[in-house]
């Protein structure tokens, strides 16, 4: 070693190379889909459930969305929680046809404690339902959403997270990258570890569960990121978090930059908590008894972490350009020929997605502007790290109502085809 910084920069480097061939490999896997064979005979029996604090202008579509789906009334009951509101949402949730329930906790805040709280109350009726279904009160769900849950629950499948779509991407530019984002996280991550048999991670919204999962293993999952929580709460019990692409759930992007970094910030404090929980445990777990799966998780939950990494390595990249201090190794590791083709193939991929998925005119300008929204993430990120045993939970305020019919289901059915 001729620098003293080379104890530090050499496993660095040695760490971003494991990473870049992991993202590559997946986004490589996540281009193409193979064909299922699908049961639509409706079977499972669903309990949706709908946290909704002072959402008075978004729940009363979702509701009515909800009752219209393409699957049998009596197979599934709309609960909504209305969560510490000072608004209507109690009023319009229940003539849209929801069964709501109030909950006033000033203590307990957040949407992990509300869905925990409905869980025990679904679980404490005489009605048994088969699995819990979780959105967000701003969601629309695409007509087939219940057909396709109950095909993966057929399959012996417990826990499922649905295509996470957008309802207004052209609404800003702000709205746009964020579903640019979305859209590639869908095909380049989800997918792709489900296609390996891996397990990815619940999203928020457009979550399926089993009952009985929530009974043997609990929810009690209260951080700032509930799903990523409980996906590796599972995880280290060996339970996989599966992937439905055909499960459209079509979820409202903020549309200002203050409110994206605000939404974000909330997102990285949880996931930098969450994994320094559950990395030891995962590893030790995953090594302990060789699963593959357990130990991929680390790479789910360190991704906070490994932004921040590779941001310290490029500003002192920069650096050692101008005035060496560390050894550059990324090309001994790895010739400049394969280099090449990661580099190509991070611009190439995202390309290739938005042209499966045909997204309208707008999009393309938006993609333009896209790097700017991914190196956004690094102050939000670094402020995260910071604040990450701060819980206190932020919500996102939506401001005008979008029916299904105002989505263009079409297009964006379309990104499902194989």
């Amino acid at each position: 070693m001729d620098y003293l910084l080379d104890l530090l920069l050499i496993p660095m480097q040695v760490i971003i190379v494991i990473y870049t061939i992991y993202y590559f490999v997946l986004a490589v896997v996540g281009m193409w889909r193979q064909r299922v064979h699908k049961n639509y005979t409706p079977k499972n029996s669903f309990a949706v459930v709908i946290c909704a604090h002072n959402e008075e202008v978004v729940v009363g579509e979702l509701v009515k969305n909800l009752r219209s789906l393409d699957y049998p009334d009596e197979l599934y009951d709309i609960f909504v929680v209305a969560d510490n509101c000072t608004d209507n949402t109690v009023k319009v949730a229940g003539e849209a046809g929801a069964l709501v329930h109030e909950r006033f906790n000033q203590e307990e805040v957040g949407k992990g404690y509300a869905m925990g709280w409905m869980f025990e109350r679904v679980e404490q009726k005489q009605r048994k339902y088969d699995a819990y279904l979780v959105f967000d009160a701003d969601n629309l769900v695409h007509p087939q959403f219940l057909l396709e849950m109950n095909d993966h629950l057929e399959k012996g499948e417990s826990v499922i997270q649905g295509y996470l779509n957008s309802k207004n991407p052209t609404d800003s530019w702000v709205a746009g990258t964020f579903s640019i984002a979305f859209w590639m996280v869908n095909h380049m991550w989800h997918l792709a570890k489900y296609r390996l048999g891996l397990s990815t991670a619940l999203g928020g919204t457009g979550m399926c569960i089993r009952t009985s999962i929530i009974r043997d293993y609990g929810w009690e999952c209260n951080s700032l990121t509930e799903d990523m929580e409980f996906s590796m709460k599972l995880l280290t019990h060996g339970i996989r978090t599966c992937w439905a692409h055909d499960a459209i759930v079509y979820d409202e992007k903020v549309t200002t930059m203050m409110a994206s970094c605000k939404q974000r910030l909330r997102w990285a404090q949880g996931q930098f908590l969450c994994a320094e929980r559950y990395i030891p445990k995962l590893f030790t777990i995953g090594v302990k008894t060789g699963n593959i799966m357990i130990l991929d998780g680390i790479f789910q939950v360190s991704q906070p972490y490994f932004l921040l990494l590779s941001t310290v390595y490029l500003v002192l990249s920069y650096i050692n350009g101008y005035y060496p201090i560390y050894t550059n190794i990324l090309y001994q590791i790895m010739p400049v020929t394969v280099w090449t083709i990661i580099g190509v193939g991070q611009y190439l991929f995202p390309l290739i997605v938005l042209l499966k998925i045909k997204v309208p005119p707008k999009i393309w300008f938006y993609y333009l502007l896209y790097p700017l929204f991914v190196y956004s993430w690094v102050p939000v990120n670094i402020l995260g790290y910071f604040r990450r045993y701060n819980k206190v939970w932020s919500h996102t305020i939506h401001t005008r109502a979008v029916a299904l019919e105002d989505v263009k289901l079409t297009r964006m059915g379309n990104m499902n085809k194989k």
